[in-house]
């Protein structure tokens, strides 16, 4: 016996933000920027936009829902209120340059940071700066801002994974760069 579900949830859009649906590529608009995600990936989802005595919203939906489909409407809900979020406020990521034994130079060089003089090496290690995102070095701390929360933590990862220690004791060599706040920029 086929069981009716009916799996929804909504996203509401606060005012100056604009947002268009055509199918399931979602284009949204707001202060700081623009950002479209295509998710035709979904089979079986629906994307519409929506409007009640609250304001606009845009209402993910599913019907006949398996685990899949139901657990696949948070997660496309979810990437939209964090588009939401990136043209409303921005999102940002800070670093803190740690050395203990080599003082090194983390510079940004167009679309990389060039860390020099990590661990005494010679040759400078050298992270990307995904597009969108802005990067800035205030003494110790490097400071990642942007308006796509994927772009902007894949650019702190990157950073980080840059001056990964291996073949070396971490309780002795605790030198690299390390994420310690994220969060939305106000």
């Amino acid at each position: 016996m086929v069981k009716y579900t009916h799996v929804a949830e909504e996203v509401r859009i606060p005012e100056g933000v604009d947002v268009t649906v055509d199918g399931l590529k979602v284009t949204v608009r707001g202060p700081k920027g623009e950002l479209t995600r295509d998710f035709s990936h979904a089979r079986g989802i629906i994307i519409r936009l929506d409007e009640d005595e609250e304001g606009k919203k845009i209402v993910v939906e599913t019907f006949f829902a398996n685990r899949r489909q139901k657990a696949l409407v948070g997660t496309i809900a979810s990437h939209i209120e964090n588009m939401v979020t990136g043209v409303t406020k921005g999102y940002r990521y800070k670093l803190r340059i740690v050395f203990s034994h080599f003082p090194m130079t983390v510079k940004v060089q167009g679309d990389k940071v060039v860390i020099e003089n990590f661990l005494g090496e010679k040759a400078p290690r050298v992270a990307k700066i995904m597009p969108g995102v802005t990067v800035k070095v205030q003494k110790n701390d490097v400071i990642v801002e942007g308006i796509d929360i994927e772009a902007v933590g894949q650019t702190a990862a990157n950073i980080e994974l840059a001056t990964k220690v291996k073949d070396r004791d971490r309780r002795v060599f605790i030198d690299g760069i390390y994420i310690y706040e994220k969060g939305v920029a106000e």
